[in-house]
């Protein structure tokens, strides 16, 4: 068996999965994080409050699954379904949506629970080794060389690579690197709207809220969200536009904020809990980016969030990346197959050769970038449905056709929804069959309004028909009695 070497560059969900995938694969495995192992007490909230939860589906749970079956079970241990969504009306009225007509659901996550259960599965491989604290420099991607720095000391050291993975994120510095040896297109965009989050904590030792539902109080331009956790809190997230955080700027702003809008909120955060997470919780900023390619010959690629960011609107970037490392996987497997001799180590793609290695990386890429370049648009268009259309009867309408058309033809008519969360169509596809699907509804239902109209006029003409004989008929009547 060659030796070969992937330094995997970010210990975050993405990072921690693919050095477990290229563990099973006999690689020899370098992960490097330059945060502190969050495993360890004394680091345990440096996770907590730095994002918004997490949503794992189909994608996830295939990615998961294909790894390693019982830690798909380990992870469903962990997570908490969520059956559809309960929209909240500014008058009080709640609202469940299911997510599909089937019963399937999307799962609320915590970060640090799922990184936890990655990092302690990569630790399970001999072939792994793990360096927090330590800062990816740069790298000469021909020779393999990588340069390393200590943030305990700030001694760099060079290691070698014959493939180095870049899963640091979305200001990712392999990308960086990357974009000097590549001609690389590449676009990132903020959008107008923030986030801030808040807490409700539990009542009386369980949930305030129902727990399986994602929560939503849409206000058109903006809307907040309630994830539950497994301590029977709820993580809320306020999004709306920078122009309207410029404008509540105090405790008090934000108390009347929620007053005014989020009525039945107020009491179960709590309004000393509001004013001052309000102030004392960062805002943060949300932003998508796209590039294409992912790779440089058969040295170098990226993953997760540093090749294809998205805002969190449809609950994907996660699943995504854990697609992205299921993808090359598979990729990886076809090529060794297509090429192998050995039939007792067909599933050893550390057995790749250079050559190889690099008609990998470019049909990973070629096949790639169209399914993140889809999802990316698709969160960005799901947070108008969010925070606006869910309450909309046009919308609604839509909804409960494509629901009831889905159940009687299942395999024909499938909602977008349950299209990008409950199966493995590539995200591409899933948009082009919207779009047809989309076309098609519009059609049927001008049509089915049209041919109701027909029906409608020619019932009404043969009404004043009827009508009109029954009154010649009168009026012969008439004349001859009067005769």
């Amino acid at each position: 068996m060659p030796e070969r070497t992937v330094a995997v560059i970010g210990g975050g969900l993405v990072g921690s999965l693919s050095a477990c995938y290229f563990a099973k694969r006999g690689w020899n495995v370098k992960l490097y994080e330059k945060r502190p192992d969050i495993r360890l007490p004394e680091n345990a909230n440096l996770v907590e409050h730095r994002s918004i939860n997490l949503a794992i589906s189909e994608r996830g749970f295939s990615a998961l699954r294909r790894l390693d079956a019982d830690l798909e079970k380990r992870v469903k241990a962990v997570v908490i379904p969520m059956h559809g969504r309960m929209i909240h009306t500014l008058d009080g009225r709640q609202m469940s949506q299911a997510y599909d007509v089937f019963g399937k659901h999307i799962n609320s996550v915590g970060r640090s629970a799922l990184i936890r259960l990655l990092l302690d599965e990569a630790e399970c491989f001999l072939n792994v080794s793990m360096h927090f604290g330590h800062e990816f420099v740069g790298a000469d991607f021909d020779s393999g060389a990588v340069t390393i720095k200590d943030l305990r000391d700030g001694e760099q050291a060079t290691v070698h690579a014959d493939l180095i993975v870049g899963a640091d994120g979305a200001y990712s510095r392999v990308r960086q690197r990357m974009m000097t040896k590549v001609m690389m297109n590449y676009s990132q965009t903020y959008i107008e709207h923030g986030y801030c989050e808040f807490t409700i904590a539990p009542r009386h030792g369980t949930f305030a809220m129902d727990p399986n539902h994602l929560h939503i109080w849409p206000r058109g331009s903006f809307m907040l969200i309630a994830l539950p956790n497994p301590d029977k809190s709820f993580t809320c997230t306020l999004f709306m536009p920078w122009s309207q955080f410029d404008v509540v700027k105090t405790g008090d702003g934000i108390a009347a904020f929620f007053a005014s809008h989020f009525p039945d909120v107020l009491p179960l955060i709590g309004e000393a809990a509001v004013r001052s997470e309000y102030m004392a919780n960062p805002k943060g900023s949300l932003m998508y980016l796209k590039c294409a390619p992912y790779t440089y010959k058969g040295r170098a690629v990226i993953l997760g969030d540093a090749a294809h960011a998205m805002v969190p609107f449809y609950g994907q970037g996660m699943n995504c990346g854990f697609e992205d490392v299921e993808a090359l996987d598979r990729i990886m497997l076809d090529v060794l197959n297509r090429n192998s001799t050995r039939d007792g180590q067909r599933d050893q793609t550390v057995l790749l050769t250079d050559s190889q290695m690099a008609d990998v990386l470019e049909e990973y890429s070629a096949s790639r970038t169209e399914d993140a370049s889809a999802i990316v648009d698709l969160a960005l268009e799901n947070y108008v449905e969010m925070r606006a259309k869910v309450v909309d009867y046009t919308y609604l309408l839509r909804k409960h056709l494509e629901g009831f058309l889905h159940r009687i033809f299942p395999r024909n008519i499938i909602p977008l929804y349950t299209m990008v969360s409950f199966t493995s169509i590539p995200y591409a596809t899933v948009l082009r069959r919207w779009q047809w699907q989309s076309v098609w509804l519009r059609r049927s239902i001008k049509a089915a309004v049209v041919g109701f109209g027909i029906c409608v006029g020619l019932i009404f003409v043969r009404i004043l028909s009827k009508i009109a004989s029954a009154s010649h008929l009168t009026s012969r009547i008439s004349h001859f009695l009067s005769k």
